[in-house]
């Protein structure tokens, strides 16, 4: 059963299966509902929506927390309950950004509170019409299970923990988001622009190939390998503006057989909160 990616022609062969579960995450930033309108025009077959902000965080609270903050354990298991995911169903994630905006968010949480059979349609929504396959209208929902969460605490760090461990040995710290906005250029999302002390730019878009698909196992491998000198010791910890496409590295990172990374979840947006905590332009 897949734990990172799954390609089109592999789910194709399991629209009907009773034991899967598709979720649809597209999101825009810029305009939060226009995804769920696409969703009840157009979908895969039997897929349920989640929508970032409502679905996979919680409220964000001003001056407090990050942009997309995660939501407790409880809510959480009462989405996936939701869904018709439980201890056994295979789950797979889409949106229409190679699985960077929202997609990954949902696969990351789901393995964060221990359900490991899910796996991110590799080339998302556009891959799926272009492969010429069925779509469907309207709201579709699941029968709903027991979503058993057994969360795994130690694949989150707080801020506290980032601020303790900036500059120790082994500690790498990897901001996902683009290069212009690690420089502290052209920060338009954001109200203090820059990066957290010690980080290295590694662009979650950088995993994927021009067409939304992401770049073979050997070449993530060699390029975090490469760029980050990632020994077996390391401790990497990725985060971005808001903890979402953050996830699409830790994605990359696993596929690339590298393990599992860890996310500081508030991210930039919440680094910037307190303005104690030190940045770098």
């Amino acid at each position: 059963m897949p734990s990172t990616l799954i390609s089109t022609n592999d789910l194709a062969l399991y629209l009907h299966d009773p034991n899967w579960v598709i979720l649809d995450c597209r999101y825009v930033l810029a305009n939060p509902a226009q995804c769920e309108a696409d969703y009840l025009t157009a979908h895969i077959p039997g897929a349920v929506y989640l929508h970032l902000d409502r679905d996979l965080a919680a409220p964000a609270v001003k001056g407090v927390t990050g942009r997309h903050p995660l939501p407790d354990v409880q809510q959480a298991a009462r989405v996936f309950s939701r869904c018709g995911i439980a201890p056994g169903v295979q789950v797979v994630t889409y949106d229409a950004a190679g699985g960077a905006l929202a997609a990954a968010r949902a696969w990351w949480m789901l393995r964060w509170l221990g359900h490991s059979t899910v796996a991110v349609l590799d080339g998302g929504w556009q891959k799926w019409q272009r492969d010429g396959y069925p779509t469907s209208g309207g709201v579709e929902k699941n029968t709903p299970r027991h979503f058993q969460s057994k969360p795994i605490p130690e694949m989150v760090l707080t801020s506290q923990e980032v601020t303790e461990r900036i500059g120790q040995a082994g500690f790498k710290l990897l901001d996902s988001r683009g290069a212009e906005r690690f420089r502290g250029e052209n920060e338009t999302i954001d109200p203090v622009a820059g990066h957290i002390p010690g980080a290295l730019s590694v662009p979650y878009a950088d995993n994927l190939h021009p067409d939304g698909t992401m770049r073979s196992a050997k070449d993530l491998h060699q390029r975090f390998s490469t760029l980050l000198g990632i020994d077996p010791g390391a401790e990497a910890v990725f985060y971005c503006g808001s903890g979402v496409t953050a996830c699409h590295n830790i994605l990359a990172f696993e596929y690339a057989g590298l393990g599992l990374a860890r996310l500081y979840a508030g991210s930039w947006s919440e680094w910037i909160t307190n303005p104690d905590r030190p940045i770098i332009r």
